[in-house]
């Protein structure tokens, strides 16, 4: 019984100095300060939007999307631990198949 009472203070102990670390922090939604260069690769900006038309069959390992926004758009195709495609440029009504061997569909990205 001496034990878990020792145990659970060490346990409080450690979770009040784990939060006064985490307060002490600065916060992860600080921008970055060095510029880009135009050697770096290019930033994802986030989920395409709806307007880019996806056609997975995930059991084939397969991706169409085509472009509907009426407007170039630079996309990417993220595959869960497995390659990505590159970041191109895609005219409206333009269509793309994308197909990997390792991995999962993850989601299109603007870039």
């Amino acid at each position: 019984m001496q034990y878990r009472k020792r145990l659970s203070g060490g346990l409080i102990t450690a979770a009040a100095l784990l939060g006064t670390a985490l307060a002490a922090s600065p916060t992860a939604t600080a921008a970055p300060t060095a510029p880009a260069t135009a050697a770096s690769a290019p930033a994802l900006r986030g989920t395409a939007p709806a307007c880019v038309k996806r056609d997975v069959v995930k059991h084939r390992k397969y991706v169409k999307v085509t472009n509907l926004c009426g407007r170039a758009m630079h996309l990417k195709v993220v595959i869960d631990w497995g390659p990505d495609s590159r970041c191109l440029t895609y005219q409206h009504k333009q269509q793309w198949e994308w197909t990997w061997g390792r991995g999962s569909y993850g989601k299109v990205v603007t870039c």
